[in-house]
């Protein structure tokens, strides 16, 4: 009997490494599903918000494809019986490998302004990858899947519009939904679609070589990409898989987000997605919708605010510069007009630096624009690491009219005046500098910022019933001292500790209460009481004080009124006007008296003396602390945080209304430059 042969090394060799990948990938899909059964449970990560928010349902499309099982966030606005019913709905669309999670962070504000949709797509997060088939994973059916949810929850009865929020791939599918020259507008009715969002968006489509890739992935098996991203994530909150999305400059919370998404991420979905979008080698691409490029991004006749990080590696900002540049050539019926935002020297100079299209000088004589970048190099576009990398997608329809805005009530309707021509729709755009990359709506260096300039942009140029203010003050049906004003206004502390040593936050005082009116208050809080004490008031509420400040006068604290409006953030040239004001009366002698003023007593002078200036609107939190975080980080060099963390710690809790930070972030932080609107 003739002995086999010994393998040789080489054969070893193969078929340990063979062995090898396949442990690895069986390990590797072990954990991918005990991730997704535990997800399915409820994995202790979801956002509370989203806990309580979500469905799971099955929606069949107009082209007759059924996902049997997506997860729907959708969250009415907690005020919705006192608010008008036809306020717009805000649609979150999610990118590739992603989530509608990822949104967490934008939707904890936007829920108590305007009632707000999000799905998972199929495969991702908490959806079923289902159904098999690779066409309902294109970007039209992914288009197709939004607008029938939208369908389900929009209120059709008071015809109730839309404005889509997309991020990367999601920013594809929007333009889909809001471009009037859609390849879908045939077989969609979409005439809600108001303004339209796109956070790290890709203008063209997929190039040569990116196709070459994905085609290069139509044939590999999910479980060896599984453990190329095994091999991409060493390093931890350090790894490339980690940095290549959030930027080498990401904070540690930014890295934890970014990993747990990366781990949620399945790589059957990724490339599902990718192969389904990108037409194989010689297949007949007529029958596909491709990713949008120009026709479709230049059919987009609604607001359209684009932003993105200028180090973002999948999208960067060279891709909004060219949606900027075919939405603002010259047509022969559509002709482009800027409109500059006021703006202090002052304010102007703190601004984040925002890059908002085609400035005058960047128009050429024949209406085309120029490079608006000229401050961040253009970048050429990567699909990276292919988990993997969030293309983006984009096409579809909006009708010709102007979008509606409101005032107080939902009957009075009137046109944007800064709309003048045929399309009446705006154009902005704002780069966030380096280290700013691909997580934006989600990196906690630049979400508030980011939160921020899209609120202002939804009051400002969609419909200003989107603004808190304007909620609030709808909201408000009684006097500010009604019986339960009067106990909120009892319960808070009357005046702080000094604040960078130079402001007391105070509540208004009123003459009919015993503890806190005007002789009460000089008794206690006087610089003529206590070395720290309060030398001057700024009442910054609108209203007549509800005291008589002859009483604090009598006793030498000098009164200024600065009248502003209540639930509103204060305005660029209120905050100029304030700081200015602050600046005079610290310059006056009583704000540094001397150790022999003879107004001080004789017990006080061994203490060094430091009079402050007392602020208040009606409880000295919000419009109060808005103003004087301003003048710390303008007049007193604090970085921003540090001012907020001033305030919180001597007023506690701070400032309360989560936009009035989200505004201060948008001036405070970042380095955007600001050029103004394009107005179409």
């Amino acid at each position: 009997m003739t002995r086999s042969a010994a393998p040789s090394g080489w054969t070893r060799g193969v078929l340990s490494a063979i062995l090898g990948l396949t442990v690895v990938g069986a390990w590797q899909t072990t954990k991918r599903v005990a991730s997704i059964t535990s997800a399915k449970r409820g994995d202790a990560s979801e956002p509370g918000l989203f806990k309580k928010q979500s469905t799971f349902e099955s929606f069949t499309t107009q082209s007759g494809t059924t996902y049997p099982r997506i997860r729907v966030f959708y969250h009415p606005h907690p005020q919705a019986g006192k608010l008008p019913k036809n306020l717009p709905l805000l649609v979150f669309i999610h990118g590739l490998g992603g989530t509608a999670t990822q949104f967490s962070s934008l939707l904890t504000g936007f829920v108590n302004v305007a009632p707000c949709l999000a799905i998972d797509l199929p495969g991702c997060g908490l959806s079923d990858f289902k159904p098999d088939d690779p066409k309902a994973y294109t970007t039209a059916a992914f288009a197709e899947l939004i607008a029938a949810a939208i369908d389900r929850y929009r209120n059709k009865d008071d015809n109730q519009q839309v404005v889509l929020i997309g991020h990367s791939m999601g920013c594809s599918i929007g333009a889909l939904l809001a471009s009037s020259i859609s390849s879908l507008q045939a077989r969609l009715s979409i005439n809600y679609i108001i303004a339209f969002i796109a956070i790290c968006p890709k203008a063209n489509p997929p190039s040569e070589r990116e196709a070459v890739m994905v085609n290069r992935l139509r044939w590999l098996p999910a479980f060896v990409l599984d453990i190329m991203r095994v091999f991409d994530r060493r390093g931890g909150l350090n790894s490339t898989s980690v940095t290549r999305v959030v930027g080498d400059g990401a904070d540690v919370e930014t890295r934890k987000l970014q990993q747990r998404y990366n781990r949620q991420s399945r790589s059957a979905v990724v490339l599902r997605f990718l192969t389904a979008s990108i037409p194989a080698p010689g297949r007949d691409t007529r029958a596909v919708v491709s990713w949008p490029g120009k026709e479709t991004w230049s059919g987009v006749k609604v607001p359209l605010f684009l932003l993105t990080g200028e180090a973002d590696k999948f999208n960067p900002p060279d891709q909004i510069e060219q949606i900027v540049r075919w939405l603002t050539e010259k047509t022969a019926d559509v002709s482009s007009q800027h409109v500059s935002e006021d703006l202090t020297p002052t304010a102007a100079e703190q601004r984040p630096r925002e890059i908002v299209g085609a400035a005058p000088d960047q128009l050429r004589p024949d209406g085309q624009q120029t490079d608006i970048a000229d401050d961040a190099e253009a970048r050429p576009a990567t699909t990276g690491d292919m988990h993997l990398g969030q293309l983006g997608l984009s096409n579809q329809d909006r009708p010709a009219e102007a979008p509606e805005r409101h005032r107080n009530d939902s009957t009075h309707v009137i046109k944007d005046d800064q709309k003048s021509t045929k399309h009446n729709f705006v154009l902005k755009t704002a780069i966030f500098p380096a280290p700013a990359a691909h997580g934006l709506m989600y990196d906690t260096s630049t979400v508030r910022t980011t939160s921020g300039l899209i609120a202002a942009f939804l009051s400002k140029h969609v419909d200003e019933r989107l603004s808190p203010g304007w909620q609030l003050q709808h909201l408000t049906t009684s006097g500010k001292w009604d019986v339960k004003n009067l106990k909120k206004w009892q319960s808070v502390q009357r005046c702080s500790d000094p604040i960078a040593g130079v402001f007391r936050a105070m509540k208004t005082m009123r003459e009919v209460d015993d503890t806190h009116n005007p002789t009460e208050f000089v008794k206690q809080y006087s610089y003529k009481v206590i070395p720290d004490g309060v030398a001057m008031i700024v009442d910054i509420s609108h209203e007549s004080p509800v005291y008589d400040p002859k009483g604090l006068e009598d006793a030498g604290v000098e009164y200024h009124k600065f009248p502003t409006v209540s639930k509103l953030p204060p305005t660029l040239d209120e905050v100029a006007h304030f700081i200015s004001l602050i600046d005079h009366l610290r310059r006056s002698p009583k704000i540094t008296p001397t150790q022999s003023d003879p107004d001080i007593p004789a017990n006080a002078a061994a203490k060094p003396i430091h009079p402050t200036i007392g602020a208040h609107c009606h409880y000295g939190f919000n419009r109060t602390g808005f103003f004087l975080v301003s003048y710390c980080v303008e007049r007193l060099g604090y970085k921003l945080q540090d001012a907020l963390d001033e305030f919180a710690a001597k007023r506690a809790p701070g400032i309360k209304h989560e936009y009035f930070v989200n505004e201060l972030y948008v001036r405070y932080t970042g380095n955007l430059q600001r050029r103004g609107t394009v107005v179409n």
